[in-house]
C-alpha cells in the first residue's frame, strides 16, 4: 500500500495514514482505508483499530489540488467512494479510537467522528472541525447527523453553517474529543484505552457498541451512492471551480 500503513498488536491494529506531510486525501487513500477497514472487520484476531496520522497532521482533508485535476467521472467515484468509506466506518462493529496526531480539518474530520474515542494532540496550533462550507464542498445529511450524535444538533448546526474550526480545547469542550495529551502520547493514550476494551467480553462489547449507535444509524441513508451525490454535482458549478482554482493556483505558488 502507498498511503497507509498498519501495525498488528496481539489483537488489535493501528492505521498509519502516510501519504506526505499532511496526509490530504486522494481517491488512493480511501481505497485503501476501504480494504484495510474491510480486511480488519473480517479478521477475527484482531478485536481493535486506532487510525492515526503524521507527526502534526492527522489528515489535512481533502487533495483539492489533485481532486481539481479530476473528470466529471473521476469526482463522481471519488465522492461515491468516500461516502462509501465513511459509512463503513461508522458501521465498523469492533473498537475503533482515533489518535488525532495534528491538524485534522473537513475531511481528517469527517473520519475522526466516525470512531468511538478521539484523543487529540494538545496544542493551540491544531484544529479540528467540519469546515465544508467554508471551502465550497457541500456537506452531506449523514455527516451532519454524526457530527450532532456527538456535539448535539445545537451546537453542530452553528458550527456546520460558521464553517468553523475549533481548537483542541473548543473541540473538547463540545465533546468532539475526548481528551487533549502531549503530541508525543497520543497514540499511547489512544492503545491504553483500546488495551481495556480488549479486557472486556467482545460479544457484550461489540453488541453494546451496535445499541449505542442504533438510533443514529437508523438517521442516515445508507447507500454509498447517494451520500455525497450533491458534493459531486455541485463540484462542477463555475462559481465554486472559479473559487477552487484561485485557492489551488495560490497554495500550489506557495509551495514553490
Amino acid at each position: 500500500m502507498n498511503t497507509v500503513e498498519v501495525t498488528y498488536k496481539d489483537d488489535y491494529a493501528i492505521v498509519q495514514m502516510n501519504r506526505g506531510k499532511v496526509n490530504a486525501i486522494n481517491f488512493e487513500m480511501v481505497q485503501e482505508l476501504r480494504d484495510v477497514f474491510h480486511a480488519l472487520e473480517e479478521n477475527t484476531d484482531m478485536k481493535g483499530v486506532i487510525l492515526t496520522g503524521q507527526p502534526h497532521y492527522f489528515s489535512a482533508g481533502l487533495d483539492l489540488i489533485e481532486l481539481f485535476q479530476y473528470d466529471k467521472d473521476q469526482i463522481r467515484d471519488f465522492f461515491t467512494s468516500f461516502g462509501a468509506l465513511y459509512l463503513e466506518l461508522v458501521q465498523f462493529t469492533k473498537p475503533f479510537i482515533s489518535a488525532i496526531s495534528g491538524h485534522s480539518p473537513a475531511g481528517g474530520c469527517v473520519l475522526a467522528v466516525t470512531s468511538d474515542n478521539r484523543y487529540m494532540a494538545d496544542g493551540d496550533r491544531y484544529v479540528i472541525g467540519l469546515n465544508e462550507v467554508a471551502v465550497n464542498i457541500q456537506i452531506s445529511q449523514n455527516l451532519t447527523e454524526v457530527y450532532a450524535f456527538w456535539m448535539g444538533e445545537g451546537l453542530a448546526s452553528r458550527y456546520i453553517l460558521e464553517g468553523k474550526l475549533l481548537t483542541g480545547k473548543e473541540a473538547l469542550k463540545a465533546g468532539l474529543v475526548d481528551e487533549l495529551v502531549p503530541l508525543e502520547n497520543v497514540l499511547e493514550r489512544a492503545e491504553k484505552q483500546m488495551k481495556l476494551y480488549m479486557s472486556a467480553d467482545q460479544e457484550i462489547l461489540i453488541n453494546t457498541k451496535r445499541k449505542l449507535r442504533k438510533h443514529l444509524l437508523d438517521k442516515l441513508d445508507l447507500k454509498a451512492e447517494n451520500s455525497l451525490k450533491e458534493a459531486s454535482e455541485l463540484w462542477w458549478k463555475p462559481e465554486i471551480r472559479a473559487k477552487m482554482k484561485d485557492y489551488v493556483e495560490s497554495f500550489s505558488s506557495k509551495k514553490k
